[in-house]
Order: C-alpha cells, then structure tokens, then sequence
C-alpha cells in the first residue's frame, strides 16, 4: 500500500520497524507498502542512524552550489528592489549594468526577488506586452493629461499635470496643480516651452480646460497653443488609449510613487514629484525603448519659446474677419459659426479648389469651413 500523504510519518514508522525485524522480507515489504527497494532501504539507514526524526522529510537543497548568486549580488538586487519596489527583474538588470555590476539573466534576478518574498504573483499577471506606436523624433508630439486628483491630508486635492514626449516618453511636466483650471495649465506650459521649446504638436482629451465637447473643442488656453505655433488635437471621445502613453504614465505615477507616499500639506507635494520626474527620467530603464532612459532619447526643442506672442498676421491676398462676441463670422450676408474661444480675434478666408467652400484659417490652422452654396 503506498504511503498516504495524511498519515505518511506513521506508515513510515510501521515500515521500519517491520523492516527492521530479523529475517525481515525487504523486497515484498517494498511492494506491499507502494514503494520502491532504493526508497525502503534509504528509510531504514535513516531509522537506524537517526531513530523516528530521520524519517521527516529533508531538504533537496544541494549541500554546494557553485553557480548559485553570491550574498553580495543578492543583496544588490535586494536593496535596488526596495529602492523602488515597483520595478521587476529587468529594469533591475539593467540598473545593476549601469552600476558596473555584472548581472545574472534576468530569470536569475527574478528568482531571488521571488525567494525573498519581493514577488506579488498577483500584480505580475496584470503585465502585458502589447503594440506600440511613437512618433519618429523628439517633439513631434507631446501628450498632456491629469492624473486623477488625490486628497491631501490638510483637506485640499491635488491634481497633477503631465506632459510627455511620444517618441522618448521623456516627461517634461509632473506639475502638482491646486486645480485644473486654464491659468494653472498656461503656467506650467510656459515654464516647460522655457525650459524644453515648443512641441510640434500636442495632444489632449476634450474635457476642460483644453476642450468643451466633441464638436467645439476649442479654449483659451488652445488658442495660446495656436498662437504659439503648437499644433493641437484632440484624442476621440471615449478612448483614452489615443492618450496612451500618459496614461501609462499615470500608471506607473500610481505604482511606483503616490501608493508610497502620504502629504500632509501641499507643498510637500512637488518636490516629491520632481525628484520622481528626475528618478523616470534619468535612471529608471524603460522596456519601451530598449531599456534605455527617457534621457537618452530626447533632446529639447529648437523651436525657443516667444516671452510676447507674435502677431497674427495673414497673407494680402486673404479675406481677413474678426469673429464676434458670439464666436461668428459674417460674410458674403451670411453668419457662419466658428467657435466663441475666438471671439475678438481676426481669421482669414481662404477659398478652396470646391466652389463655394472657404477655408476659414486661426493663424496657420484650418479651423472651420463655410458652405456658400445655394441651398437647393
């Protein structure tokens, strides 16, 4: 009869003192009790040199093992682990390269953070590769969000702003904003373009302040963009993933920061960001790009920010308009919405190749159209 997995110690016991008789049939026993001659004499030689104990259960550990990591390198995964408890083996692989320590493979590093208990199995089933697109240089596209806002602990919220490069995923913003209100925005665009240039273009959602709805999608704070020179779209309507290098970045913002972290007061918060921004940027490899830094990749914009917008001016040979206090245009006896985000401000109508369809022009930007067909 084989041993029983709730009762194995006991029928371990029987087996050897059986054995252990004179004239003892060791081989039937073997048979009788399910296991094998090598397995019966191995638990008699231990009942023998060890007594009832020797019949536990021992380690299969090998006494040497000369491949196995020395305590210094383990130690080294460990302390860059708890450094940044969110980062698996390969950014810690890579980090250890960079600290000019020769790492194992990457499976050898995942197995001593698993060993030493550094392995949710839980949070690892959530990671997943998937399809990845970039624009091909830095600046051609920035992506901006908030972050959901959080409380903190005097009561007030803190609603963080960022703003990142697509090509390198470089974060040129992680702003700790008191509110998402449009002046908050500018102010921190500004001491960004300052810093970096202008983008080509950016990208947001269509909630305020960069949007009002899916039709009007125009603000103040676009119409700066505008008159900066800084392309704007607008990601579709329920599909964040248009926005999805930010919020990936809001992800790892949640994972790696603001789930370790807890602020009294608001001006705890952004140097508590900046030194993350530092951290994301400068030393934490990212698997997007090979496990290069965002740093790497990137280089600012030679597109210098203008300290006094310039003015809107437009070719001789356009029909220039000032759009009214209602966001129209009146031409040819006709008004023509264009959007109240550009009330006071003067756009161009430029006729197309299609008879009777204008061009109406926001600086360099087709912004709207006018239809003067005779309606039939």
């Amino acid at each position: 009869m084989p041993f029983s997995e709730v009762s194995v110690m006991e029928l371990r016991g029987e087996f050897v003192k059986l054995a252990d008789q004179e004239d003892a049939n060791m081989r039937e026993l073997c048979r009788r009790y399910g296991i094998s001659p090598t397995t019966g004499y191995k638990w008699l030689s231990r009942y023998r040199s060890q007594g009832l104990g020797g019949l536990e259960n021992q380690s299969r550990r090998p006494k040497h093992s000369p491949k196995r990591s020395s305590a210094e390198f383990e130690n080294h995964v460990l302390r860059l682990r708890d450094e940044q408890p969110a980062w698996g083996a390969v950014k810690i692989g890579r980090l250890l390269r960079n600290e000019g320590i020769q790492p194992k493979a990457d499976s050898t590093i995942q197995a001593i953070l698993k060993r030493h208990g550094r392995i949710d199995p839980v949070e690892g089933q959530k990671h997943r590769a998937w399809h990845r697109f970039e624009h091909p240089h830095a600046n051609d596209l920035w992506q901006m969000d908030f972050k959901g806002h959080f409380a903190i602990g005097n009561g007030e919220r803190c609603h963080p702003l960022t703003v990142l490069d697509d090509h390198s995923r470089f974060v040129v913003c992680l702003r700790a904003c008191a509110n998402e209100r449009h002046e908050s925005v500018q102010e921190s665009l500004t001491d960004v373009f300052r810093c970096y240039g202008l983008p080509l273009r950016m990208t947001m959602d269509n909630g305020a302040p960069w949007g009002n709805d899916a039709t009007r999608r125009e603000t103040p704070l676009t119409i700066w963009l505008r008159r900066l020179g800084v392309g704007v779209s607008h990601s579709r309507p329920y599909h964040p993933q248009t926005q999805g290098k930010d919020e990936r970045f809001h992800r790892t913002l949640k994972a790696e920061l603001l789930r370790w972290n807890n602020f009294d007061e608001f001006d705890q918060v952004q140097p508590i960001f900046d030194r993350y921004r530092d951290v994301y940027n400068q030393r934490r490899p990212h698997q997007a790009l090979g496990l290069e830094t965002p740093i790497q990749r990137y280089q600012p914009s030679s597109r210098a920010f203008p300290e006094q917008l310039p003015k809107i001016e437009y070719a001789e040979r356009d029909i220039v308009r000032t759009v009214n206090e209602k966001g129209h245009v009146r031409f040819k006896g006709q008004s023509f919405l264009v959007g109240k985000a550009y009330a006071g401000y003067p756009v161009a109508l430029r006729l197309t190749e299609l008879d009777g369809i204008w061009d109406v022009f926001f600086c360099c930007d087709s912004i709207a159209k006018l239809n003067l067909r005779p309606s039939l």
